[in-house]
């Protein structure tokens, strides 16, 4: 009797699965999938050792106007007044500890997600050598403001393609220092910056382009970067740093296959004029900003790791495009967001690209959402694309 129960239990079983998974699997088969994601082959990411070895480091940071600004992801000072762009539009100067809107490119409402295009999305800041701000909104283009008067001046719009491509997502920026010319990076001509989870899962590619101030000419100068983010020229102005967030596409002049996390070092003058070689590849991380660093090296700002030892959820995605896809067919963006551990890392590169330290903060504690390391008088200010606060490092003590 026992062997015909458990024979009618099996069917019985099997025909519930059966029953339950062919149309669950007939749903997400016939769902849409927003994105169109491509098998990116990765390095095994760097083992966490030596001068990567976890810490605490950056929970030695304090939190400075906390609950006064919402997700201030670029900073910039002139003089001991510092200035930020905001989630919420607005480009912010805090002088003596009070924070003051200067200018909006965008307008209101704003808040939600839905909101993010009209209300606009200040992101990479620079100063001019006139003391003016450069600013790049992520949905209108470059542009820039003066810090007295809040001014705003479009240089670069959104609306404007060019070469044929749209400019979707306006990321960061870097000045020569005569002002004359601005490297920026859009870092897609397919996903808004309100959609960068597409971006980091289906990993198009876009580029670094250069505008020039007097003629007002924008070219493209690079191609084919996966998710190109952070920007900065080397302190002789003979190359200028592309920190890409994914992968790049199998490019052999750049010998950049297999790669996730890799800056770019692309020649703006000198011999090796329009070539690009590769300055630091597999990255423990997904940078976002790169900034100068007092020693002549670069601050490299990461809001997510890739553990190791560890699992990296984003390692293990990449060569899996169909798991991808039956993700974002049933989960928001947003869900899926929560998946990704909290983790701050900032590194110290030296110029040559090697790493010199690093400052964690495991969980994102004290510091979370890191997407800048901007060096000012002996700390690092800490930008972030979601906290409601700077946090402040005193570089003696750590």
């Amino acid at each position: 009797g026992s062997t015909y129960s458990s024979k009618v239990f099996r069917v019985t079983f099997l025909t519930l699965a059966v029953s339950v998974a062919v149309p669950l699997l007939g749903v997400t088969v016939l769902l849409d999938c927003p994105i169109d994601p491509q098998p990116i082959s990765l390095k095994e990411p760097p083992l966490l050792t030596g001068v990567l070895e976890p810490n605490t480091k950056l929970r030695k940071a304090e939190r400075l106007w906390e609950n006064q600004l919402v997700g201030p992801e670029s900073i910039v000072n002139i003089g001991d007044v510092l200035f930020t762009g905001t989630a919420d539009g607005k480009i912010i100067k805090i002088e003596d500890g009070e924070i003051q809107t200067i200018a909006r490119i965008g307008h209101g409402p704003c808040g939600g997600r839905e909101d993010e295009p009209t209300c606009g999305r200040p992101l990479g800041m620079r100063v001019g050598p006139n003391n003016t701000l450069f600013v790049a909104d992520a949905y209108y283009g470059l542009y820039e403001v003066d810090p007295d008067t809040g001014e705003t001046k479009m240089l670069v719009s959104t609306k404007t393609p060019i070469e044929g491509q749209k400019l979707s997502f306006v990321n960061d920026l870097t000045v020569t220092r005569d002002g004359r010319k601005i490297y920026f990076t859009d870092s897609s001509s397919k996903w808004q910056r309100r959609d960068y989870l597409f971006l980091v899962m289906e990993g198009t590619d876009d580029g670094l382009l250069e505008y020039d101030t007097v003629t007002k000419e924008v070219k493209v100068l690079m191609v084919g970067l996966r998710f190109p983010n952070g920007v900065q020229l080397s302190p002789a102005e003979d190359f200028v740093l592309v920190q890409e967030t994914t992968m790049a596409r199998i490019r052999r002049r750049l010998r950049c296959s297999n790669l996730l996390s890799i800056t770019f070092r692309y020649y703006v003058s000198g011999l090796m004029k329009g070539g690009a070689d590769m300055f630091v590849e597999n990255m423990p991380g997904l940078p976002d900003n790169i900034r100068l660093s007092s020693s002549g090296g670069y601050w490299v700002a990461m809001a997510a790791v890739r553990p190791n030892p560890g699992f990296s959820l984003l390692d293990f995605l990449s060569e899996k495009p169909w798991i991808k896809r039956m993700i974002f067919k049933l989960l928001s963006q947003e869900t899926v967001a929560k998946f990704v551990p909290k983790y701050s890392l900032v590194v110290e590169l030296s110029e040559t690209g090697s790493y010199k330290r690093s400052f964690h903060d495991p969980n994102g504690v004290t510091v979370a959402y890191v997407s800048e390391a901007h060096e000012h008088n002996g700390h690092l200010y800490l930008g972030s694309f979601r906290s409601p606060y700077i946090c402040r490092l005193d570089l003696q003590h750590v």
